[in-house]
């Protein structure tokens, strides 16, 4: 199972880095020990939020143990893991389904050619 960073904002003084950990962890319980994350793939989509620019990195990370429990923070509602065709459909922009493909990919290449999801 691979996942990317989750959206949040940069508190002062926080890197793009520290920023992902610190919400990957508020918002779906998992922190760093959890993942096994591939620092050399990155990815930043920019776009704009409130007619404010955005930038939001994403790194490709795959939970070490598929049966860690995702513990979603109040502000969601539910989560899912999806295929790589389904999850591009639900993202609704391009530049995201750009990046999933482009992770998936990666992913596949990882695993060595296993089937990926």
């Amino acid at each position: 199972m691979y996942v990317t960073h989750i959206l949040g904002h940069v508190d002062p003084g926080e890197s793009d880095w520290e920023t992902a950990l610190r919400e990957t962890e508020e918002e779906a319980g998992l922190c760093e020990k959890d993942l096994e994350i591939h620092k050399n793939l990155n990815k930043t989509l920019s776009y704009n939020v409130n007619e404010k620019p955005k930038e939001v990195v994403y790194w490709l990370a795959k939970l070490k143990n598929p049966n860690t429990a995702v513990k979603l923070s109040d502000e969601h509602q539910d989560f899912k893991w999806l295929p790589l065709q389904q999850a591009q459909e639900i993202s609704g922009f391009e530049d995201m389904k750009i990046l999933l493909s482009e992770f998936h990919e990666y992913a596949i290449k990882l695993e060595g050619n296993k089937n990926v999801e």
